[in-house]
């Protein structure tokens, strides 16, 4: 399995952060490529997800399931259909890492782990001589962008105010992005 990490400190407090998360079908809000979000459930443990993602001339619907929660700590999650994968949240507390005058603060991790082979089996409908490994190069460099606006904006709604919001990318736990 293939593990990509992204993490960051919100100024917030962690249950908060983690109830914010736990809105699973307001991400789409946030998203450039993230089309809608269909829910069947509570957030809870069994709540299903269908998430249809558009990027360049793909369209994909991926299914999840909420597999554990453990407020306001984590939240876990896998894909229940052609891709092999998992992930959730992590999130604790880092009051330290707050600036002077905020009384919390979260660190913050996104955490998915992939079986690449089985994406270039998935019902992924690829155009002619497009390759499944060209199209997952391409998605690094998607996902750390797609990253970006997401935390900033999520951040942003959180903190009230928008600010440049430091993030790390591990993939395979080397540092590939780190600002």
């Amino acid at each position: 399995m293939q593990t990509v990490e992204v993490t960051t400190v919100i100024f917030a407090p962690p249950a908060r952060v983690y109830e914010f998360l736990l809105d699973f079908p307001g991400y789409a809000g946030y998203s450039e490529h993230l089309r809608s979000v269909e829910e069947r459930g509570d957030g809870g443990p069994g709540t299903e997800y269908a998430l249809t993602f558009a990027w360049w001339k793909l369209d994909y619907t991926a299914h999840t399931e909420v597999t554990e929660v453990e407020p306001p700590h984590r939240i876990a999650w896998r894909v229940t259909e052609d891709l092999n994968a998992r992930g959730g949240w992590q999130l604790a507390g880092a009051s330290d890492e707050a600036p002077e005058g905020v009384d919390a603060a979260t660190r913050v991790t996104l955490r998915v782990e992939y079986r690449p082979k089985s994406f270039e089996s998935a019902s992924v409908s690829l155009p002619p001589l497009v390759s499944p490994s060209w199209v997952l190069g391409k998605l690094t460099g998607l996902l750390v962008d797609e990253g970006r606006q997401v935390v900033e904006n999520v951040t942003a709604d959180l903190e009230g105010d928008r600010r440049h919001v430091p993030i790390e990318v591990r993939v395979d736990g080397d540092v590939v992005y780190d600002e």
